[in-house]
């Protein structure tokens, strides 16, 4: 994020606001390059830079910002964002022409319905695109207006092409998001936060779904809400470790799903992050 964003994020986050609903330290709290070379360390080839705004006129003021960072940071792929106001299918428009490869809306912290007319055109368009978005609209960690399964299930009817990454995997209404892909093919879920220790404390993934876990194997993505955790990175790595899944799932959730699914060559991916020889 735009770093007196980020400033004021982890503020909210020190507080434990209400939609924190607890304490939440954060682990990662660094500059921008430290994040960066934290993040390589870790091994990741490609990640997103998921912005979102909680007021109008915010959202295009982000998306060139976006459009900035990935252009500086080969292995950021350009992401775009957008709420609901008169002005936003022309700057979803302007972004889709730039490149934006995913673009992130948060339900909850926006509180506005996903189905709002004045986001008409821009489902419309990113159906058409095909460009993923990464939507929080489970009602995890704190309960919203528009959060839950039923917003979405009634955008779904009208755009059932639209391809949707459920974030959390829709903690927690697990289930009920887990159905909506047995109904629409473009439904992809991320695993931010899941399944680690302090999910499980409060919103607990089903056993009686680790069944659907497999069954959706090539529709889960890896997700970390890397810097902003009250954990560490590899905690998140063996949370999905000890379900036990295999290492083909792992593999598929860790690196193949969103390779295919936005088309990286990871190899490209890690020439373009090296360091130039000296001359």
């Amino acid at each position: 994020m735009p770093e007196q964003v980020l400033r004021k994020v982890w503020e909210y986050f020190d507080s434990a606001g209400p939609l924190t609903a607890r304490p939440w330290p954060i682990t990662y709290r660094d500059d921008e390059q430290v994040r960066l070379k934290t993040l390589r360390g870790f091994g990741v080839r490609a990640f997103t830079s998921l912005v979102y705004p909680h007021k109008p006129d915010m959202a295009a003021w982000l998306n060139e910002w976006t459009a900035d960072f990935a252009a500086r940071t080969p292995d950021c792929l350009h992401t775009a964002t957008f709420y609901p106001e008169q002005h936003a299918a022309s700057y979803v428009e302007a972004a889709l022409e730039a490149g934006a490869r995913i673009f992130k809306v948060h339900v909850q912290v926006g509180h506005f319905h996903p189905g709002d007319p004045l986001l008409t055109e821009v489902w419309g368009m990113l159906q058409e695109a095909g460009v993923p978005v990464l939507i929080h609209c489970g009602s995890g960690p704190a309960a919203g207006e528009f959060t839950g399964p039923e917003p979405i299930a009634a955008l779904l009817r009208r755009f059932p092409r639209l391809r949707l990454i459920i974030a959390h995997m829709g903690a927690p209404e697990y289930s009920e998001f887990l159905d909506l892909a047995q109904d629409y093919d473009g439904v992809l879920f991320d695993t931010t936060m899941n399944f680690t220790d302090f999910f499980e404390a409060q919103d607990p993934f089903p056993a009686a779904e680790r069944g659907r876990l497999r069954y959706f194997s090539d529709r889960i993505l890896f997700g970390s809400d890397f810097p902003n955790i009250p954990y560490s990175y590899s905690h998140a790595l063996y949370a999905l470790e000890r379900l036990d899944l295999g290492d083909g799932w792992l593999r598929q959730v860790c690196h193949d799903n969103a390779a295919r699914i936005f088309d990286i060559d990871t190899a490209a991916q890690i020439a373009d992050t090296r360091p130039s020889s000296p001359s």
